[in-house]
C-alpha cells in the first residue's frame, strides 16, 4: 500500500508521497514513488505511483528509457505537445505493461494493478493534473476536484477536504499535507516515512523545492505534535453528552 497526493493550487502544483512498500508485515522496504522529468524552460513532469511495485517500476523505467532512446519511440515524455498527450502516453504505457504481465489484461482488481498521479506544465499551456487508472484511462483535476489521491486515501482525505483552499501558499499546503499524511501513518502501517515533497510554481518550468522528510525532521515533528495537541484541546472543550 502507499499514499500519494497531488494538489492544484493557484500558485502551481504540490506533490507528496510516502516511500513504504510491503509484501506482508515481515517484508517492508523503502522505494521512491515520485519521479520527475525536467527540461528547464520548457517542461516539468511529475509522476507518482501506487499499486504493484513491479508494474509501477516497469512503467517508470519504460517511460524513462524511451526519453533516452527517442529514435525507438516517439513522442516521449520530453516531446509530447501537451499534458493531455502526456497523460495518454502514460496511460498507454500502463496498458502495455499490464497486458504483458497479466493474461487477464487491465483490470482495477487485477494482481498487477497500478495507478498514477501525473502533473506538470509544458510551455504554452497551463499546469495540469491527472489521475491515471490501471485500465490506462484518466481524469483531469478541475475547480470542483482540485486534488487527487492514490493508495490508502481514506484516513487523510477528510483533512484535505476540510482545509484545502486554492489560494493557499506552498508553506500552507506543506502543513496541510503533513497533517493528512500523519493521520494516515498513524492509522495504517502499510504507509510509512520518509515522505517526498515537491513544489512546482506555475510558469517556472523547474522544481521550486524537492525535499525528503524523515521521522526526525524538526518541522514535521512540530506540525504533527501540534496537530495532536490541537485535537486534544478541541475534544476537551466539547460539552458533555447529555444523559
Amino acid at each position: 500500500m502507499t499514499y500519494c497526493v497531488g494538489l492544484k493550487i493557484d500558485r502551481g502544483l504540490v506533490f507528496m508521497s510516502d516511500t513504504r512498500t510491503n509484501a506482508g508485515i515481515d517484508s517492508i522496504s523503502t522505494f521512491r514513488k515520485m519521479h520527475v522529468w525536467e527540461e528547464p524552460g520548457e517542461r516539468l513532469i511529475v509522476l507518482m505511483s501506487a499499486g504493484n511495485l513491479a508494474t509501477t517500476q516497469a512503467v517508470v523505467s519504460l517511460l524513462d528509457e524511451r526519453t533516452k532512446a527517442v529514435s525507438e519511440r516517439a513522442p516521449t515524455l520530453l516531446e509530447t505537445p501537451s499534458m493531455y498527450q502526456t497523460a495518454r502516453l502514460v496511460g498507454n504505457t500502463v496498458k502495455e505493461v499490464i497486458a504483458s504481465s497479466s493474461p487477464d489484461g487491465q483490470r482495477a482488481d487485477a494482481a498487477f494493478n497500478a495507478s498514477f498521479i501525473l502533473g506538470g506544465q509544458i510551455r504554452g499551456s497551463e499546469p495540469r493534473l491527472f489521475m491515471i487508472y490501471p485500465e490506462g484511462n484518466f481524469v483531469e483535476a478541475s475547480d470542483d476536484t482540485p486534488f487527487f489521491q492514490i493508495g490508502e486515501t481514506k484516513y487523510g482525505k477528510p483533512i484535505i477536504v476540510r482545509a484545502f483552499d486554492r489560494q493557499m501558499s506552498f508553506a500552507e499546503t506543506a502543513k496541510l499535507l503533513m497533517v493528512s499524511f500523519d493521520s494516515t501513518l498513524r492509522s495504517n502501517l502499510s504507509v510509512g516515512l520518509p515522505l517526498d515533497l515537491l513544489f512546482y510554481e506555475r510558469d517556472s518550468f523547474a522544481v521550486k523545492l524537492k525535499k525528503r522528510i524523515s521521522q526526525d525532521d524538526p518541522y514535521y515533528r512540530t506540525v504533527t505534535e501540534g496537530w495532536s495537541d490541537a485535537l486534544k484541546s478541541a475534544f476537551a472543550s466539547l460539552p458533555d453528552f447529555p444523559e
